[in-house]
């Protein structure tokens, strides 16, 4: 795992589209480029989290990668 960059901002220059995009209920929902960037899982269960949850705790992490599989597995 990539060690989590201490200058990193949220708040640098955040291109919509790129980084994030809003959701149907008006929220900010972040990429999974912005995640990568960011360097680490922050274990709040995001959706586009490329670290498998590694920072969510039990039960969440397990219903978070379910959720994930399940999504994943209507798509082919």
């Amino acid at each position: 795992m990539k060690k989590p960059d201490k200058n990193f901002n949220p708040s640098d220059d955040l291109i919509e589209g790129q980084d994030y995009y809003l959701n149907e209920n008006g929220l900010i929902v972040f990429t999974e480029k912005y995640h990568l960037e960011k360097g680490y899982c922050c274990g709040m269960g995001c959706r586009h989290c490329p670290y498998q949850y590694e920072a969510v705790p039990e039960p969440n992490r397990s219903q978070a990668l379910s959720k994930r599989y399940n999504a994943n597995s209507n798509e082919l």
